[in-house]
């Protein structure tokens, strides 16, 4: 295949990516905001912010991966015309996503009696509880913004969740300046204001969602069909089937850092900071190609939808292409420019001379990081997410964890060996998804010519 062959597309593929990118990013620059605002309070304020998210991402992802089960679903019935079952989908996700709500918010809550036996430094666990509490509050109306989202991406549009995104993190931007150091007469609460601006921003989101599909006909007409006849016990068994296993591995993953950054905490409050830099980087560099990857499995489930495999072999492959290109660059920016990103987030030179250290680990497992996330994203347009927690238990659990333990403790490497675990556990990952994925399409192709 040649470049011309593949160019339309890449058009495709960034035509959807593009708006996808650009909101991913917009949330971890808005978390990025917290912690340079937060990082300037001081060195244990940036540390509480990162234990207190280390251990709300969890549930948060978990919650995550639950609704976009909806989205390869509500692709592949769109455009095959099926209206009844895409609603039926709508409607089932929607009750899916209250429980999930409901359900890991109560469990959230419960974690926290425990912040303080998970051996961080008391003054970090102090300031970090109540900021804990109001993001675990955050989490219901997130995830019904996730829930429109995954509609919207359901039918390949993009766009408004782009716009809502990057409006709602401007104000939480806007209200992180005005409440942590308390300009212009408003209260000076420290991180405690990080965490009110969080939930407001979120709080806004759905309901700025909600708005622009009630006014789009299109849209709307499959919320005014709910009602008994779509409710089904079947659709939200089968919700739940691809939506418990993508949790389970995005939970798997983030699992890993959760950890990484829980073993980091016991080297202490400059380490721990010092991981908080390298893991925003770390996560605004994985929200370009996430983009990439949730722009492939819409792609992937409308072309599984129409039973071409041509085009999903094309599909899939060129976003293959551009993870690499832009993963490539994004690891030469990090590593060309470790030595100054810290100095945005703090002034304290112990922190700055580490995070640098850590950062030139998050350059060089870039490739891997894109490669695996493409990886997954063609799996799920698939709708084959089952092995894919079998792969990610291996490559997070059983080798990133115990190799970055080995060499932070053992090695003596501190929190660089801990980092290094994560291009082991990321490349084992990469490696695995991309040879499920090739065979998989291999038995959906050859199992669908057999029955013509």
């Amino acid at each position: 295949m040649t470049f011309e062959d593949y160019l339309p597309y890449y058009k495709r593929n960034l035509r959807i990516a593009g708006p996808v990118v650009l909101s991913q990013l917009g949330g971890s620059i808005t978390q990025l905001a917290d912690n340079i605002m937060v990082g300037h309070l001081g060195t244990v304020e940036l540390a509480a912010v990162s234990f207190a998210n280390t251990i709300f991402i969890i549930g948060m992802l978990f919650s995550i991966g639950i609704t976009m089960a909806s989205t390869p679903l509500i692709g592949q019935a769109y455009v095959q015309g099926e209206h009844t079952k895409l609603t039926s989908y709508l409607q089932n996700s929607l009750l899916q996503v209250i429980l999930t709500a409901i359900v890991i918010s109560a469990l959230l809550f419960a974690l926290y009696p425990f912040m303080d036996d998970m051996g961080q430094e008391p003054d970090v666990v102090k300031l970090a509880k109540p900021y804990y509490i109001l993001l675990v509050i955050s989490l219901f109306p997130f995830l019904i913004f996730c829930f429109f989202k995954q509609f919207l991406e359901g039918l390949g549009s993009t766009k408004h969740a782009m716009i809502i995104t990057i409006i709602c993190n401007i104000v939480n931007i806007v209200l992180n300046y005005f409440l942590i150091f308390g300009t212009y007469g408003f209260p000076k609460w420290g991180i405690i204001g990080a965490g009110v601006a969080t939930l407001l921003s979120r709080v806004l989101m759905p309901i700025m969602f909600l708005i622009i599909i009630r006014k789009k006909t299109d849209w709307w007409m499959f919320f005014n069909r709910f009602g008994k006849k779509v409710f089904s016990f079947k659709v939200l068994r089968e919700l739940h089937s691809l939506g418990l296993p993508i949790a389970g591995q995005m939970v798997l993953e983030i699992s890993a850092f959760a950890f990484s950054a829980i073993m980091v905490g016991w080297l202490g409050a400059v380490p721990l900071a010092s991981h908080q830099i390298a893991q925003n980087i770390s996560t605004i560099a994985f929200m370009v190609v996430l983009g990439i990857s949730t722009a492939t499995t819409i792609r992937v489930s409308h072309q599984l939808g129409l039973r071409d495999f041509k085009a999903l072999r094309m599909a899939a492959s060129a976003s293959i292409h551009l993870c690499l290109a832009t993963n490539f660059i994004l690891g030469l920016l990090i590593l060309s420019f470790r030595y100054i990103i810290p100095i945005a987030f703090t002034e304290d030179a112990a922190v700055i001379e580490l995070a640098a250290q850590l950062l030139l680990f998050v350059g060089l497992f870039q490739l891997f990081d894109g490669m695996q996330s493409v990886g997954i994203g063609i799996l799920r347009g698939l709708t084959d997410v089952k092995r894919p927690v079998i792969y990610a238990f291996i490559s997070y659990i059983c080798i990133n964890l115990p190799i970055g333990y080995i060499f932070a403790f053992v090695f003596k490497m501190g929190a660089a060996g801990i980092w290094l675990g994560f291009v082991f556990g990321l490349g084992v990952a990469a490696i695995l998804f991309h040879i499920r994925y090739r065979k998989r399409i291999n038995e959906l192709e050859s199992a669908y010519y057999k029955t013509c």
